[in-house]
C-alpha cells in the first residue's frame, strides 16, 4: 500500500469566487437516480473500455467533480497524484462531498454518493447551475472499478473519512480530526482494480492533456499533477489565467500566426457563459474546437452552427463594405474560406445542456445557437472596426481562398466525373473486389506496385480490393485543397472510396469499412502511412471517427527451418522461434530472412502473415484527443521545423528498426 500525502493546500486555503453560491448545500440535495449493481458485472458500459482508455476515464470521473466545484465558483486549486504503485489522488478545495444523513436514503451523502450511481447533487440545479458530468457515470464508478477508494472530507472544521472495497463499505464514516473552520475540500484515492482492467499503468502524458485543456477551459483554476513513479518523478501545475486566449496560442505554438494579438470574447448572453479565441495562421486546414461545461462536442452541435454563421456573415459584410478586392470580384466568401487557416476555440456553459444521443458529443439546444450568433455578430463586428490592420489580413486570407476553391471545384468535378470503376484507367490501378455491401469490403491501400501485384494474386477477390500506390502522395498538411485535388494518387484515392472530402464527404456512400494502409516495415514505409494518415485525418476525419482506417502489421522475419517456418513481427519472437527451431544447435542451420518490403513475400506468403482475416493483426486507428491529434500532426507534417526537431532530440531513443 502506497502512503497517501497529507492533504494538500493546508497551509494556505484560497478566498473562494465572489461569485460562489451561498445556498445551502447538504445531503438534502443528492437526489438518487439508480443503483450501482451492474456495474462490475458491465464496466465497459459506463466507462467505454476496461483497457487503457477507461482506466484513464475513471481519473478523469473524479477531476471532472473537482471541476464542478471551481465551475460553482467553490473551488481554485486542483491536486491529482500519481503514487507509486499507480494508485491516484484527486483533491480540492471546495466545500467538500455533504456528510449529513440523507432525508430518504438515511445514510451519510457522502456514502451514498460513492455508492450509488447517478447520485450527486450535479443533478439538482440548485447546487450546481453548470455542470459538465450529467452524461458522466459519476465518482460511484470509480469507486465499483477500484480495488481500494479511500475518501476524506474537510467541511465545517471537521475531516471525515471512509473507505470502500471494490464498492462496498468497509470503514463507516468517521471523524478523522479537526480543521481550521474556512479549511474544506474532498480528497480521493483510489486503486483501480487488477480484476477489472487488463491495463494497470497510467500514462502521464495522457492524464497532463486532459488537465492542460481543463485548466483553458477554467481560467484562474490551479491544476497540480505529479508523478511519484520511480524514474519519472515530474511534476507540473496548469493555469491559465487567459483562458482560451492561452488554448489557442498553445495550439498555434507551431504555426505562424498572421496576426500576433488573438481575438478574444467572454461575456454572458441570456444566461449562457460564452468564451471563444481564435487567431489566423498561414496553414490551410480549420481547426474549431467546441465545448459545452466543459465537454469537448467532437460533433459540434448549435453553438458551432452559430459561431460558424456569425463568423462568415460578419467577415462578409466588413468585406463587402473595406475590401475593394471583394467588390469587384463576383463572389461571396463561403464558410470553408473565412475558416481556412482558423484556430478557434469556443465554449459554452448552459444551465440545462440537451445533448443528442448518450455520447455527449453534440448539443442540441436551440437557444445557444441564437445566442452565440448575435455575440459573435456584434462582438467580431466593433473588432474588425476596430482593427482593421487584422480585418484586411483575415479578408485577404478569405479571398485567397475562395479563388482557390473555384479551382479546386474544377478539380472535384473531374473526380466526381469518374466511378470508382474508372479507377483502373489512372496511374495505381484498382482491383475491385466482387461484393457490394461496404460493410463486407475492405480496400488495401498498398505500397508500390510490386507489393500491389503480389497482394491483387494473393488476395480474397469476393470482399478485398486492392490499390496499389506509387511513392509518397502529397503532404496535405502544406497544401491548399486545389493543389490537394490536382495530386492524381489522392484523386486515385478519393475516387475509390467513394465519399467525397471535407465539406463534400458522406460517410453514408463509403464503398468500404476496412481502409487498411499497408506499407513497408521501414523507414520510407512508415513516412508513406504518416502521410496517408495526414490525409484521412484532415480531408476525411469521420473516416476514423467511424473506426474505417486500419494499418496492416505484416511480418519483420520469416524464421525456417527445412520444411517449418514460422513470422515473426518483432525481435523478441524472431529469437522465440530461433530457440523453437534450433534445438540448442545454434542459427547455423537456420534459415532466417528480414522483410525489408511487402514485395519480398510471393502472394501465398502475403496472404497468411498480413491479409487472411483469421490469421492476420491490423491495427485499428482511433482519435481519442482531437485538439492533440492536431497538434501532433501540425508539429509532424507541418511547415516549422524547430518544433519536430525537438520531438526528434526527445524521442530518438525510442526508434527501432532504421535502415542506416
Amino acid at each position: 500500500m502506497c502512503s497517501v500525502p497529507s492533504f494538500p493546500f493546508n497551509q494556505h486555503i484560497m478566498p473562494k469566487t465572489a461569485a460562489a453560491s451561498n445556498t445551502r448545500y447538504d445531503a438534502g440535495q443528492i437526489l438518487v437516480l439508480k443503483g450501482l449493481e451492474a456495474v462490475r458485472k458491465r464496466p465497459g458500459m459506463y466507462i467505454g473500455s476496461t483497457s487503457s482508455r477507461g482506466l484513464h476515464h475513471l481519473a478523469y470521473e473524479v477531476v471532472d467533480n473537482s471541476i464542478d466545484e471551481a465551475l460553482a465558483g467553490h473551488a481554485t486549486k486542483i491536486s491529482v497524484v500519481i503514487h507509486a504503485d499507480d494508485s491516484i489522488t484527486v483533491a480540492d478545495n471546495g466545500r467538500g462531498i455533504p456528510v449529513d444523513l440523507h432525508p430518504t436514503e438515511k445514510i451519510p451523502g457522502l456514502e451514498l454518493a460513492m455508492t450509488v450511481l447517478h447520485a450527486g447533487g450535479k443533478f439538482d440545479k440548485s447546487m450546481y447551475k453548470v455542470s459538465g458530468g450529467l452524461h458522466g457515470v459519476g465518482v460511484s464508478v470509480v469507486n465499483a472499478l477500484s480495488e481500494q477508494l479511500k475518501v476524506w472530507v474537510k467541511r465545517g472544521g471537521k475531516e471525515y473519512y471512509m473507505d470502500f472495497v471494490r464498492g462496498k463499505t468497509r470503514t463507516r464514516l468517521t471523524i478523522a480530526g479537526k480543521t481550521g473552520a474556512n479549511d474544506s475540500g474532498t480528497k480521493v484515492w483510489f486503486k483501480p482494480d487488477p480484476e477489472i482492467f487488463t491495463e494497470l499503468r497510467f500514462d502521464y502524458a495522457t492524464i497532463a492533456n486532459r488537465l492542460r485543456e481543463l485548466s483553458f477551459l477554467n481560467k484562474g483554476v490551479e491544476i497540480r499533477l505529479g508523478d511519484e513513479r520511480e524514474g519519472q518523478e515530474k511534476q507540473e501545475t496548469f493555469m491559465a489565467r487567459g483562458g482560451l486566449r492561452e488554448m489557442v496560442q498553445f495550439l498555434n505554438s507551431s504555426k505562424k500566426p498572421l496576426h500576433t494579438e488573438i481575438v478574444y470574447i467572454d461575456t454572458q448572453r441570456d444566461d449562457i457563459g460564452i468564451e471563444l479565441a481564435f487567431q489566423y495562421n498561414d496553414g490551410y486546414n480549420e481547426n474549431v474546437f467546441s465545448f459545452v461545461n466543459n465537454v469537448n462536442t467532437h460533433e459540434g452541435g448549435t453553438h458551432l452552427t452559430g459561431f460558424k454563421a456569425a463568423l462568415t456573415r460578419t467577415i462578409n459584410a466588413y468585406a463587402t463594405k473595406s475590401s475593394a478586392q471583394l467588390k469587384k470580384a463576383d463572389f461571396t466568401l463561403s464558410g470553408d474560406d473565412v475558416r481556412e487557416g482558423l484556430t478557434a476555440v469556443l465554449s459554452v456553459k448552459v444551465n440545462e445542456p440537451q445533448f443528442e444521443g448518450q455520447t455527449k458529443t453534440k448539443l442540441g439546444n436551440s437557444e445557444v445557437e441564437g445566442a452565440v450568433k448575435s455575440v459573435v455578430n456584434e462582438m467580431l463586428g466593433a473588432y474588425l472596426e476596430e482593427h482593421p490592420r487584422v480585418a484586411n489580413i483575415v479578408i485577404e486570407k478569405a479571398v485567397s481562398a475562395a479563388r482557390a476553391r473555384e479551382a479546386a471545384r474544377k478539380a472535384r468535378d473531374l473526380t466526381r466525373k469518374k466511378s470508382a470503376l474508372d479507377v483502373g484507367n489512372l496511374p495505381g490501378k484498382l482491383a475491385d473486389c466482387s461484393l457490394s455491401d461496404p460493410s463486407l469490403c475492405e480496400i488495401y491501400l498498398v505500397e508500390g506496385d510490386s507489393a500491389g501485384g503480389s497482394a491483387k494474386q494473393g488476395r480474397n477477390r469476393a470482399f478485398q480490393a486492392i490499390l496499389p500506390l506509387r511513392g509518397k502522395i502529397l503532404n496535405v498538411e502544406r497544401a491548399r485543397i486545389d493543389k490537394v485535388l490536382s495530386n492524381e494518387e489522392i484523386r486515385t484515392i478519393i475516387t475509390a472510396i467513394g465519399a467525397g472530402i471535407k465539406e463534400e464527404f458522406s460517410i453514408e456512400n463509403v464503398r468500404y469499412h476496412k481502409c487498411i494502409l499497408m506499407t513497408d516495415a521501414d523507414v520510407d514505409g512508415a513516412h508513406i502511412r504518416t502521410l496517408l494518415l495526414t490525409f484521412f485525418f484532415r480531408q476525411m476525419p469521420e473516416l476514423i471517427e467511424a473506426g474505417y482506417v486500419y494499418i496492416a502489421q505484416p511480418p519483420l522475419y520469416r524464421v525456417a527451418k527445412g520444411k517449418e517456418e514460422y513470422y515473426a513481427y518483432d525481435e523478441k519472437e524472431r529469437e522465440e522461434y530461433v530457440a523453437r527451431l534450433g534445438n540448442g544447435d545454434g542459427k547455423s542451420s537456420l534459415n532466417i530472412q528480414r522483410y525489408k518490403g511487402l514485395g519480398e513475400m510471393n502472394p501465398l506468403q502475403l496472404w497468411n502473415t498480413t491479409m487472411d482475416p483469421e490469421t492476420r493483426t491490423i491495427l485499428k486507428v482511433t482519435m481519442e484527443d482531437a485538439v492533440l491529434a492536431d497538434a501532433t500532426f501540425q508539429m509532424l507534417m507541418g511547415d516549422e521545423v524547430e518544433p519536430r526537431r525537438q520531438f526528434i532530440e526527445e524521442n530518438a531513443k525510442f526508434a527501432g528498426n532504421l535502415d542506416i
